[in-house]
């Protein structure tokens, strides 16, 4: 018993230490893993690690995605402060407009109405892709329409074979389960055909629980991921295998669907387009204006040869 209890205040003393180490460790880990662009500090209630993120001061969430809008308003401020990002593929998605500087509400959302700082102005969905022509101050965005369905089109390298669609289905499925946290229902189907690879993202209003990822920032984390410039803490880019293959993405195009039609004009039509119209219908024009030139010129033949027929039968004597 003597010696148990010798050996008492040297245990106390290795159990301290490893609750003073794992203490010291988790302060100096003070970082946001699923949002590398925030600012942590140990500053919350009892030493808690708090992120915000960067541009818009909000506090996040690191237990989940970080919304589209704050990541979107971070890369801006990132941008401008002369942190070195990777510019996004022209081909990434089917947005003109580009990067922008976007306006969030407090929960992190889009709001409907977006303005580039100026006097111009548009609405926008809740993905933040534009949806009407753009304006001035006086335009109104009564709502953000929400985006339900998202059709994700990937163009992968050249391989020996092509994929296993059941395992490259799966492995996709696991993939946004487990790294993008989406609840399996909200990924509805891998399409297939080699090089393509569709995956379709919908997700209802009424289905998204107020703990669900929304597909927007699902969507919005994997297309990084493809680019090689993963919003994970630690991570660069995305590292996928279907069977022991690496799957290596060229190419990726996004598509959107709200709920409610886009509410665009002629107006959206750029100065290109007009003049491939432009070409097309004088084309056309022409064309008309060839055949009919060309109808009349085979009909003045046809009346000449009647008319010399006739003059030809009138000389000739009668028996």
């Amino acid at each position: 018993m003597a010696r148990g209890s010798r050996l008492a205040p040297p245990l106390l003393l290795l159990l301290l230490l490893e609750v003073v180490t794992r203490f010291c460790a988790a302060q100096n880990n003070c970082t946001c893993p699923t949002n590398k662009m925030t600012i942590c500090s140990s500053d919350g209630t009892g030493g808690v690690c708090q992120c915000r993120a960067i541009g818009s001061e909000m506090l996040v969430d690191c237990s989940t995605l970080t919304s589209k809008c704050l990541l979107l308003k971070a890369r801006m401020s990132a941008q401008k402060s002369g942190r070195r990002l990777v510019k996004p593929s022209e081909h990434a998605i089917l947005d003109n407009d580009g990067l922008y500087d976007p306006e969030c509400d407090d929960k992190g959302r889009f709001k409907a109405r977006q303005c580039n700082q100026t006097s111009v102005c548009w609405c926008v969905n809740s993905v933040g892709v534009r949806r009407t022509d753009k304006s001035d101050l006086s335009l109104r965005c009564d709502e953000v329409v929400r985006t339900h369905h998202i059709l994700i089109e990937l163009r992968h390298r050249p391989t020996q074979r092509a994929f296993n669609h059941s395992d490259l289905d799966s492995e996709l499925r696991r993939l946004f389960k487990d790294r993008y946290q989406l609840h399996p229902n909200f990924l509805t189907a891998v399409h297939y055909e080699e090089p393509t690879i569709q995956i379709e993202l919908k997700q209802n209003a009424s289905q998204k629980g107020w703990r669900d990822v929304d597909i927007a920032d699902a969507a919005y984390y994997f297309e990084r991921d493809i680019k090689g410039e993963s919003l994970f803490t630690g991570r660069r880019g995305l590292d996928m295998q279907v069977r022991g293959e690496p799957l290596h993405v060229e190419r990726t195009l996004i598509y959107y669907l709200d709920e409610k039609p886009p509410e665009f004009s002629m107006k959206r039509l750029t100065a290109g387009l007009i003049a491939v119209i432009a070409v097309v219908v004088v084309a056309i024009v022409a064309g008309v204006i060839v055949l009919v030139v060309t109808n009349r010129r085979k009909s003045g033949k046809y009346k000449k040869v009647e008319l010399k027929e006739l003059g030809e039968m009138r000389r000739e004597p009668s028996l």
